[in-house]
């Protein structure tokens, strides 16, 4: 089934809102991996994000690419059943008991993975209590703005496969050039390169053919300034289609390759 341009697009600009807000939660409280990681990793911990509905489903890809083990509950059998198509939970149990189980294999392993319970979160959170089990994250409220963040969303007209991993580089390059701007840390630049790494496989066709990136507003800057440049000079054989969100403002640029 072909996925809709602007439902991918919204989807892979919450996931990310919702990966940002988790590596902040994660810096601020010292969640973080205390070993050497070049990239901020929540391995080893543990996130419960409660009903599985659309926010949890965005929740839980958020999870997996921050690298947090994550326990989710659902009565709803169609909708577990969708989740696990779509990639978005791992394992389907029956029980609390049985999550713990691959739960906490993972989480001694430092890795990713994502459960659901097939019961109504209210059961999942008293049999929790009973059973002493914290979890390290929740679901994070209304996520705060960032000051001097700018979100850039992009996409190619074909061969997405081809000409994605090549904007990608693209944008490392200017995330790496302007580090030390306002909001460009290296905490900032460490995250957002995880993000552009992981977060194309865990999206999958949910996202399909969408890149998202949050960055300063100078990176911006310098990102769009390069596709100017790679696009019409034919290094970037294909339309590019450029979507830059400021605290003010939208706009949507088309860089066009020269005709043939």
């Amino acid at each position: 089934m072909a996925v809709d341009p602007i439902q991918a697009e919204g989807f892979a600009l919450q996931v990310e809102r919702l990966y940002a807000g988790l590596i902040r939660t994660a810096s601020a409280r010292g969640l973080a991996s205390e070993t050497w990681d070049p990239e901020p990793s929540l391995g080893g911990k543990l996130l419960y994000a409660g009903q599985l509905d659309e926010e949890a489903r965005a929740l839980l890809v958020a999870a997996n690419i921050t690298g947090v083990a994550s326990l989710a509950a659902s009565a709803d059998a169609a909708g577990r059943k969708q989740a696990l198509r779509d990639g978005v939970v791992d394992f389907l149990v029956t029980s609390l008991d049985e999550a713990l189980r691959i739960l906490k294999n993972e989480i001694r392993k430092r890795e990713t993975v994502a459960v659901c319970v097939a019961l109504e979160p209210e059961t999942v959170e008293q049999e929790m209590l009973e059973r002493g089990v914290a979890p390290d994250l929740l679901r994070p409220g209304a996520a705060d703005s960032l000051v001097d963040q700018t979100l850039l969303c992009w996409r190619v007209a074909s061969s997405p496969s081809i000409w994605l991993p090549k904007l990608d580089a693209i944008a490392l390059d200017c995330l790496e050039e302007n580090m030390g701007a306002p909001g460009l840390d290296s905490e900032t630049w460490d995250s957002a390169r995880r993000w552009l790494r992981l977060a194309p496989r865990y999206l999958g066709r949910m996202a399909q053919g969408v890149r998202v990136l949050r960055c300063s507003e100078s990176a911006a800057a310098n990102f769009l300034e390069r596709m100017r440049e790679v696009v019409e000079s034919g290094e970037i054989g294909v339309a590019v289609e450029i979507k830059l969100y400021a605290e003010w403002r939208a706009e949507q640029l088309n860089f066009m390759p020269p005709s043939r």
